[in-house]
């Protein structure tokens, strides 16, 4: 079930959620002599997701907020999965949300030596062991959550021995699989993670940055741990899923005697109509149900960027939401788009585009002339200047902004009525011309040309405006309009025997041919305009001068004020 976050969880300036109160308290008692020192910990091994946003606003926001400091690591222990062209992706959004780490990147591949000598150091301390177990065997021999595990027979190999294999499995000697190293600590432990964890395995692969140079390569929780006590990181601020895995990342830090961070878990991110999972995500670009990574329909940064979202807007989304730790609170969608919407209504220029054209011609309007109108990029604020827009004879307006039999209260074009053209003239409606299957091809309608500028010197009034684009100058436009790419709320609601793609929403994305004014085709992609009455749009890199492309960042609809009202 979706929630709104509570008002301590969701407090921004008193600094009274979980983890602020937990620093405040470390603060006074010197625990780390009132130092603050965090890190954004990503895997190189995808793209960066919503999610990972409310990580990053989190780890930076609180080093700047209490005059300390914030790494970028990258925890690239996996070399069959990771990528430079992932290590780029991360470091870009980082930047892009408006965030510096500390000094340059750090690797947890920079620690594979020291890594290597805790490991040595465990072996010889009998708190770690060479098995020969295969991982289905190790999965086996570890139980379940009501049954203890069972002893590996080689648990109690002699530290010489283990040691001597180690520094064979170093040096390249066994096929993968052949061996592992676990920690020793409780095979009848009622924390499953605690029933001696894997912490080295064999694994022939070309790393990223180390080449070729190791074969054996660390895991997670054993790299984790040791490279925040490296870095001097005071808070290790993480998803509650870890919250099981603080005990190994306490015990590693304790049995080595090494610096300990405190571990601090936190609920992740839920989105209502879309998947955060990197599986899932993936799939959906290997099985080719969206364009790419930065399709923007994604959830992920580049393809929130992509489709208009700013770095102000997703800010503000992940301070709005706060930190909490219940694990199954759910975040709608609509939050999101409002706090965009709420941003882009401040910085986005207003523009006009016809997204279902419907030609009007102006009987009674001079053939061949054009007028040129001035109007401003922002209706409440001078300092974005204006632009020339063309008038002339035959006109586009939207299909829908036109009723034959119109109901009560419509304010807009039909037989009779008359109606503002923005900025324009007034004019009214006197024919419907429909083609052989009786649809609407055009409407002929006459103007007042006392009425320019939109007003009448009379001091009549008509209550509907209607936006406008010259047919001999309209630009052709691919606009691509998005909706939320999944027809399920979430996961739970998933029915026994599918899967989420069979709630893939094929309306997620459609593409229609709009007119645009002239001055939209000038915009650089990245650009974000309003198109009056309609929506946000960003300018997509896809399109040209001569046909640009836009993507519809957000509607003008604000569904969320109701969705809060409701809850």
């Amino acid at each position: 079930m979706s929630q709104t976050p509570s008002a301590p969880e969701a407090d921004r300036s008193q600094g009274t959620d979980f983890i602020r109160t937990r620093i405040n308290q470390d603060n006074l008692s010197r625990r780390f002599e009132g130092r603050v020192h965090t890190r954004f910990p990503p895997e190189p091994n995808g793209y960066l997701h919503i999610g990972h946003a409310k990580s990053i606003c989190l780890n930076f926001g609180l080093a700047k907020e209490y005059g300390g400091k914030c790494n970028l690591r990258f925890d690239d222990t996996n070399p069959v999965k990771e990528d430079t062209e992932y290590v780029d992706s991360i470091k870009q959004d980082v930047q892009w949300l408006g965030f510096q780490w500390e000094g340059e990147p750090h690797y947890a591949s920079d620690y594979f030596d020291r890594l290597y000598e805790c490991a040595e150091r465990l072996i010889i301390m009998g708190k770690a062991y060479v098995d020969e177990l295969s991982a289905d065997q190790i999965r086996e021999y570890r139980g379940t959550l009501t049954r203890p595990g069972t002893p590996s027979p080689w648990r109690e190999r002699p530290a010489e021995e283990s040691l001597a294999l180690f520094r064979r499995m170093k040096a390249g000697e066994f096929e993968d699989g052949k061996y592992v190293l676990r920690a020793k600590i409780d095979m009848a432990s009622p924390n499953v993670v605690m029933r001696d964890p894997t912490i080295y395995r064999i694994r022939h692969a070309e790393h990223h940055r180390t080449g070729s140079k190791w074969c054996i390569y660390p895991m997670y929780d054993f790299t984790h741990c040791l490279s925040d006590s490296f870095e001097g990181i005071t808070h290790s601020i993480c998803t509650l899923e870890f919250e099981n895995n603080r005990e190994l990342y306490d015990w590693v830090l304790d049995t080595l005697g090494v610096y300990h961070s405190q571990q601090i878990e936190f609920a992740r991110l839920n989105l209502t109509y879309t998947v955060l999972s990197k599986r899932k995500l993936i799939q959906l670009v290997k099985e080719g149900y969206v364009r790419g990574w930065d399709d923007p329909r994604m959830p992920t940064i580049c393809g929130l960027r992509r489709r208009g979202y700013t770095p102000e807007a997703i800010r503000d989304f992940c301070s709005r939401i706060g930190v909490a730790r219940a694990a199954d609170s759910v975040v709608h969608y609509s939050l999101l788009e409002f706090c965009c919407r709420e941003h882009l209504n401040a910085v986005a220029p207003r523009c006009m585009a016809v997204l279902d054209p419907v030609k009007v011609t102006i009987t009674n309007y001079p053939e061949g002339k054009t007028e040129e109108f001035e109007q401003p990029l922002h209706p409440e604020d001078e300092s974005f200047g204006s632009r020339t827009v063309p008038f002339c004879r035959e006109l586009y307006i939207e299909r829908d902004d036109f009723r034959e039999d119109p109901p009560k209260k419509y304010f807009r074009l039909a037989p009779g009525a008359e109606v503002r053209l923005r900025y324009a003239y007034y004019i009214t409606c006197q024919e419907a011309v429909k083609d052989a299957d009786g649809n609407i091809i055009e409407l002929r309608c006459t103007y007042d040309p006392d009425s320019r500028g939109g007003s009448s010197p009379d001091g009549r009034k008509v209550k509907g405006t209607l936006h406008w684009v010259s047919a001999r100058h309209a630009v052709p436009a691919e606009v691509r309009l998005y909706e939320q790419m999944f027809t399920t709320e979430s996961d739970s609601d998933v029915e026994e025997g599918k899967t989420f793609l069979d709630y893939f929403n094929p309306e997620s994305e459609k593409i229609v041919t709009a007119m645009a004014e002239p001055y939209l085709a000038t915009l650089n992609a990245g650009s974000h305009v309003q198109f009056e009455r309609i929506g946000y749009f960003c300018v997509d890199p896809d399109g040209t001068q001569e046909k640009p492309v836009f993507n519809r960042t957000v509607t003008l609809k604000d569904s969320w004020a109701k969705i809060e009202k409701k809850q």
